[in-house]
């Protein structure tokens, strides 16, 4: 008898539903813990279903799906991707190598100490703001900052150490390098979100992926809204794409003339921006699925230089 299996993922449980003769069985609930992995793992591997589905949103799905590839938190969504299952055959997912998950945590976590180190530098800038702040704050703000440089450097040097292990991942490295306001931190931060993701994608999915595809509100009378970034998909790459994007604008020719043009047809500076960073992802996924440097002047037209000059 075929089964399929659908998985609905939560921050602590997680539901699933078995799917058999066009009927679901109850919904059985587990905890976010690795014992309950193990236990839904063997009782699949009795089962042998002819494919599972998971509600892959957030970051609490990848450790069971990589668990299982090895071996909304309710029962009907996880019903409903039973039946999905069932009906679409969907591609089967394949477990990304270990080394791109160290590399995306260590990305990651690069991302979330620039960000501790910019609010550090404001509060920095706060503190000497004003003649009577107290001066062991302004010292202790400036060891903070320091320890947190040290840090971003030393994780940016494990990071280097992957990827310069592996020459495919070193070329792509250098690839999105050559490109304007693509550092290497940024850099990192970029293909270490890139690297898990299915090659067969198109652009468009992958900006859906990273939340800056435009989503329109039709809903009853509201109907004239202008559409916004729905913001919906992975906020570590939309954090690694701007402040490239914001370089671009200012120092690429090609990237600057767009986002001038946006500006000359009354759209705000970050939708302008923002249209910078997809245009800017969208040439960033061809570098990376097509090995090739990154040129922006195959992303931007020469029209909007000329409309600029």
């Amino acid at each position: 008898m075929i089964a399929f299996v659908g998985i609905d993922i939560g921050a602590t449980t997680f539901e699933v539903v078995v799917r058999r003769n066009d009927k679901n069985s109850d919904v059985k609930s587990y905890k976010q813990a690795h014992q309950d992995h193990e236990k839904l793992a063997a009782q699949l591997l009795k089962l042998n279903p002819a494919s599972v589905v998971m509600e892959a949103t957030g970051i609490y799905y990848l450790n069971l799906a990589v668990k299982l590839s090895n071996s909304k938190t309710d029962g009907i969504d996880a019903a409903l991707l039973a039946e999905y299952a069932q009906r679409m055959t969907p591609r089967l997912w394949t477990a990304p190598d270990p080394k791109y998950l160290s590399l995306r945590d260590t990305g990651r976590q690069i991302n979330r100490l620039v960000g501790r180190r910019t609010e550090a530098k404001n509060n920095l800038h706060a503190l000497e703001a004003k003649k009577t702040t107290y001066k062991p704050l302004i010292d202790d703000e400036l060891e903070g900052i320091e320890y947190l440089d040290f840090r971003i450097e030393r994780l940016r040097n494990l990071a280097l150490e992957i990827i310069h292990n592996d020459e495919e991942l070193s070329q792509k490295l250098n690839n999105l390098t050559a490109a304007t306001g693509i550092g290497i931190n940024s850099a990192i931060m970029i293909i270490c979100e890139l690297e898990l993701l299915p090659g067969h994608l198109k652009s468009s999915q992958v900006s859906r992926f990273a939340g800056l595809d435009v989503r329109l509100n039709q809903s009853g009378t509201s109907i004239n809204k202008p559409g916004r970034l729905s913001k919906a998909g992975n906020a570590y790459l939309r954090t690694a794409l701007y402040m490239p994007a914001l370089s671009a604008a200012i120092h690429d020719p090609n990237a600057k003339a767009f986002y001038q043009s946006l500006i000359q047809r009354g759209k705000k500076k970050m939708q302008a921006l923002c249209a910078v960073m997809r245009k800017m992802l969208t040439g960033i996924w061809a570098c990376l699925q097509l090995n090739t440097p990154f040129d922006s002047s195959k992303l931007f037209s020469e029209e909007h230089k000329k409309a600029c000059a």
